[in-house]
């Protein structure tokens, strides 16, 4: 029987919500501490959540809400110099669902709320000390707090990464910039369907949204790093004469930047990827979601990992009696899974932009890497089709299944 009856949680993004409330779940009394100083709007594109994400969320009764507010995609295509390869899905597989970031935090906050999660906005954490009976935070407005536990939820530039460990690695850029935009745009696209097209000079995607308008993203190589602010910096309509020369000669990504008017361009800065963090937890303090594991975009796993490992932590810590036995357990369940999806995403990112050999290799190699290398049965049982048993009681020995 746990002995952890608090929890703060530092960061309200998608895994701090999700954390909470699956800590009250378990009968841990835990609140959100964001730096923000309120709701998140206008925090980016889109994002997938897979199958595996939204199991995860049915367990904490917020499934439903989130598939109410996002479009699925059952079919995903490759495009390549205009060729088109349907990707295998896996028998009976779900289908992924698409959802606007700032939609799918509203969602997880008012679920957060509706489960007795309280929020505090403003708290910007600057230091936190652990004791043999607890921790306490301190934030940037001279306020403090204390409980059990503290959770770092705080993203990809975790703060809380750097209390636990000063040495531990930050992001690596990956080399892009993340651009999107929504249109109305007569390009032909099927419903349910998502395009994954490599371009004469870069990466880009684009699917019908639930409105009947047309979503794209944009993966632009830029070998200067910038983040968002300092992209947001850079007046949209010189980002939109980029894009255009960049995939004007693409079919159909010329049409959709030149469709994009500058008040549609969502600018996302670069893009990240976490390697491997050695120290997942000290004494009194854990960290989930980006702020451990963050894998690039090109997994279509990071919001789904990040609200798998809440409600792994979630369960650690109800079952384990003091909580260096639940942080060990909970990484010991974690760090395989989301490295091996962080390496494969890695190897996807180096692949996108090929050249006109690389196109034709690709299109010639695709039937045979659809049936062999790509393993659909195989991948998808190891990373869509990954549920929790949240009733399973966790032990000292508990590992990755």
């Amino acid at each position: 029987m746990s002995a952890i009856r608090s929890a703060l949680v530092v960061g309200g993004g998608i895994a701090g919500p999700v954390v909470a409330t699956a800590l009250r779940k378990a009968g841990i009394d835990a609140s959100v501490h964001e730096a923000y100083p309120g709701p998140s709007e206008g925090i980016g594109s889109g994002l997938a959540l897979a199958p595996n994400g939204l199991a995860a969320l049915d367990l904490l009764g917020a499934g439903e809400a989130v598939r109410a507010v996002a479009a699925p995609v059952a079919c995903t295509v490759l495009a390549v110099g205009g060729r088109m390869h349907r990707l295998p899905v896996a028998a009976g597989e779900p289908p992924l669902r698409l959802v606007d970031r700032a939609a799918l935090h509203t969602v997880l906050h008012e679920h957060a709320r509706a489960a007795g999660v309280p929020v505090h906005y403003g708290s910007r954490l600057v230091g936190a000390e652990e004791r043999a009976d607890g921790v306490t935070a301190r934030f940037a407005d001279g306020t403090t707090a204390s409980a059990d536990i503290l959770v770092g939820a705080d993203g990809i530039r975790s703060t809380v990464r750097t209390l636990i460990d000063p040495d531990a690695p930050g992001p690596e850029y990956t080399g892009m910039l993340g651009f999107g935009a929504t249109v109305d745009c007569p390009v032909p696209v099927p419903p349910e369907t998502m395009v994954f097209a490599y371009g004469r000079r870069a990466y880009y995607l684009y699917w019908r949204d639930r409105d009947g308008r047309v979503g794209w993203g944009a993966n632009l190589p830029h070998r200067e790093y910038l983040t968002l602010a300092q992209a947001r910096q850079v007046a949209p309509e010189r980002w939109l004469e980029i894009l255009r020369e960049t995939y004007g000669a693409d079919t159909p990504g010329g049409e959709l930047v030149r469709g994009t008017s500058p008040e549609q361009l969502e600018i996302t800065g670069g893009l990240h990827i976490m390697p491997p963090v050695p120290r997942w937890f000290s004494a009194r303090t854990v960290l989930v979601g980006d702020a451990v594991h963050a894998p690039s975009n090109s997994s279509g796993q990071g919001a789904s990992l990040a609200v798998e490992s809440a409600v792994q932590l979630a369960r650690c810590l109800r079952d384990l009696p003091d909580p260096v036995s639940a942080f060990a357990a909970y990484e010991r369940l974690r760090r395989e899974r989301v490295e091996g999806i962080a390496a494969r995403a890695a190897r996807i990112n180096r692949s996108k932009t090929p050249g006109p050999v690389g196109r034709t290799l690709m299109n010639l190699l695709m039937p045979l890497m659809v049936r062999t290398v790509m393993k659909p049965g195989e991948r998808t049982a190891a990373e869509r089709g990954y549920r929790i048993d949240w009733d399973a009681p966790v032990s000292r020995e508990t590992t990755a299944a």
